[in-house]
């Protein structure tokens, strides 16, 4: 399984349903920290928000943008499988939010995992800042 998969899957497994977290903030800033980042977690009203960064200097700044949430999944009678609960079907994955946008996210922290061991001492900033009410 790859790591952005295996997130992915860990991300959907928690029913964040909007404004709710769930968790996945906490997953992320914990991954994030490991790789030198600096975490911030603003918490706005009945909103999670997590500001990530790592570097400095007077470079350009790379934000990527995303949310943990999810809308409500309506009667669980009505989907094929649990909407909590990672499914790979025929190369695909099922889950709430594995489109929106929990895949995307678990893709945006791989990216700068990966980035910050291959560019250890880049020009400018990264940063994730993540919502749980997009």
């Amino acid at each position: 399984m790859s790591d952005v998969l295996e997130l992915a899957c860990d991300l959907i497994s928690r029913p964040s349903v909007t404004p709710e977290d769930a968790g996945c903030q906490s997953l992320i800033a914990a991954r994030l920290e490991a790789s030198g980042f600096h975490c911030e977690h603003l918490r706005l009203g009945e909103v999670d928000n997590l500001w990530a960064t790592h570097g400095g200097g007077d470079g350009p700044v790379l934000v990527l943008l995303g949310h943990t949430d999810v809308v409500p999944p309506g009667p669980r009678e009505a989907w094929a499988s649990d909407p909590f609960v990672p499914e790979i079907r025929e190369g695909v994955l099922y889950g709430r939010g594995a489109a929106d946008m929990k895949g995307s996210v678990a893709a945006f922290v791989i990216a700068l995992e990966a980035f910050v061991v291959a560019h250890p001492r880049h020009a400018g900033k990264v940063a994730l800042l993540v919502t749980s009410d997009e």
